[in-house]
């Protein structure tokens, strides 16, 4: 699915479905208060507010890091959406993204990954397996599993759109149900004037408000300096990913967008490799985009002679992160 335009600009399709959105927001706010069930382990939410990608796979990579920094040993736990397999399930190194879902295959290749539906049988497959703590992709409006912590993921540009709910708009939930449930929120790349407003509320419900930015990977940032590009992508916003390649000083002479998790047919990427050729061009992705082709043989080609740029989240202040997140992550689960 593709975000509709009014998501963020509101107008009269969002006034028109504000009904829709009413019922949809009342049945998620009353979900997310239902009690769930406590892991043996401390628990991590990174997950956002809204539908669509905020840079929640990257910062729960990069939190990964910091915990395996100091000697413990992490486990992310996801749905592994549009993947087959339900689980719980330990994602290995045969498993595709048609199996998994292209975030688990990303998220495996740093640390183990559990994927369940059943979000407490994975984190109880993830505590037995040896998890020192667990860091749950997305999840936040499930309450099935209780969290120790969760961080929100926001998009500084984009923030909260039009602030309605599903289908009005693009929040999962009322926004004043989210916040209260959440412990911290990290705002992503440049912030808007409306992202601010949103700030001020999470300061107010006591919420840390931390900051960062996803930072392109710099020996490919100089492969693509100056070459001549033809970029596609299905995430939930590709206008990022190639606004990145064009602040990289990559020559953006085309561009293809998708479906977020939209997997590729034969006939595009044969469109795309054709156009590639016929107008010497350099084809370019996502790291979710080529774990998506991976294992298909009909996409073999067109992931061979595709760049892949990576991105990572940055925090720009680690201290902060470490004192408003881990520390205390462990304290709370403590008073549990």
């Amino acid at each position: 699915m593709r975000e509709p335009a009014f998501w963020q600009r509101g107008g009269i399709a969002a006034q028109l479905l504000a009904p829709a959105a009413a019922i949809y927001g009342a049945v998620a706010d009353a979900r997310m208060k239902r009690p769930g069930t406590y892991a043996d382990v401390p628990v991590l939410c990174v997950g956002n507010l809204t539908s669509g990608g905020t840079g929640k796979t990257p910062t729960a990579l990069a939190l990964a890091k910091s915990f395996m920094a100091r000697g413990l040993k992490p486990y992310f736990l996801t749905r592994g959406y549009r993947g087959s397999l339900k689980g719980p399930v330990e994602v290995l190194q045969g498993h595709t993204a048609r199996d998994v879902g292209d975030e688990a295959l990303l998220l495996a290749r740093l640390a183990p990954t559990v994927v369940a539906a059943d979000r407490v049988a994975g984190a109880k497959a993830a505590a037995s397996a040896g998890a020192s703590i667990i860091i749950m992709d997305d999840g936040f409006q499930n309450s099935t599993l209780e969290k120790d912590f969760s961080l929100l993921v926001v998009d500084g540009t984009r923030g909260i759109g039009n602030g309605r709910v599903i289908p009005a708009g693009p929040l999962r939930a009322s926004l004043g149900a989210q916040l209260v449930r959440a412990d911290a929120m990290l705002v992503v790349g440049a912030v808007a004037n409306p992202v601010r407003a949103l700030i001020t509320r999470a300061k107010a419900r006591g919420l840390a408000v931390l900051t960062g930015s996803l930072m392109p990977e710099a020996p490919t940032v100089s492969e693509l300096r100056g070459k001549k590009v033809l970029a596609f992508a299905a995430i939930g916003h590709p206008e990022k990913f190639f606004a990145t390649l064009n602040a990289a000083g990559a020559l953006v002479r085309g561009t293809r967008k998708f479906a977020d998790h939209h997997h590729f047919t034969q006939h595009e990427a044969t469109e795309l490799l054709d156009t590639a050729a016929i107008e010497h061009l350099t084809l370019v992705t996502t790291e979710k985009d080529i774990a998506r082709m991976r294992g298909d043989p009909a996409l073999a080609q067109l992931a061979q002679q595709t760049v892949v740029l990576p991105v990572a989240m940055t925090f720009d202040d680690d201290a902060a992160v470490r004192r408003e997140i881990i520390e205390k992550l462990f304290q709370k689960k403590k008073e549990a």
